[in-house]
């Protein structure tokens, strides 16, 4: 069968249109699939940005708070350190305190004022060096009451001798201290 030039053009135009009306089709859903997902884009950054600025706007009152209570602590530690010392004061308590607790101060001493920094804060610090003869448990005592009474003192090094039951001697503590007071305007 032998088709003629008009049967020839129909099909042509008829294959043309088949193949625009496919195309067509194919673009339509590409362009509702972008819109689709360009809607479910936009929902989804909205989301980021809100969870964003909750978590971050958290943090700020976090670490607002911190601050506020690391200034707090500040405050108060340099309140502390600002009590006035003196070996003599410190003496004095030295000695109430072994008093109280039954052993005999054999020896107390200092190197004097020095200016020093603890922590990053300019202080001055008064290094003691105390001996002290007692009963083992009254020395224990002692120790510990000495580390607690001086808000703003600390124990450095401490060295106990107990001697042989057999001795005369008496068992015996060699105590360094430091003292911190805040030098600051």
């Amino acid at each position: 069968m032998k088709l003629t030039k008009t049967s020839w053009l129909i099909i042509i135009v008829g294959v043309f249109i088949i193949i625009l009306a496919g195309l067509g089709i194919v673009r339509s859903q590409q362009v509702n699939e972008q819109s689709e997902l360009s809607e479910k884009l936009a929902v989804a950054q909205a989301k980021l940005q809100a969870i964003q600025l909750d978590r971050f706007s958290h943090r700020q009152e976090e670490l607002e708070q911190q601050l506020s209570e690391t200034v707090s602590q500040s405050k108060t530690g340099r309140a502390i350190l600002s009590q006035p010392i003196g070996s003599i004061t410190i003496s004095d308590i030295v000695f109430d305190i072994a008093e109280a607790n039954n052993v005999e101060v054999t020896e107390i001493s200092s190197s004097g004022m020095t200016q020093n920094e603890l922590e990053g804060v300019p202080c001055l610090t008064l290094p003691l060096v105390t001996k002290v003869e007692g009963e083992v448990t009254d020395l224990v005592s002692f120790i510990t009451q000495l580390n607690e009474d001086l808000a703003t003192g600390a124990v450095q090094s401490l060295e106990i001798s107990i001697p042989a039951t057999t001795s005369e001697q008496k068992p015996s503590a060699n105590i360094q201290l430091v003292i911190y007071t805040y030098q600051g305007s």
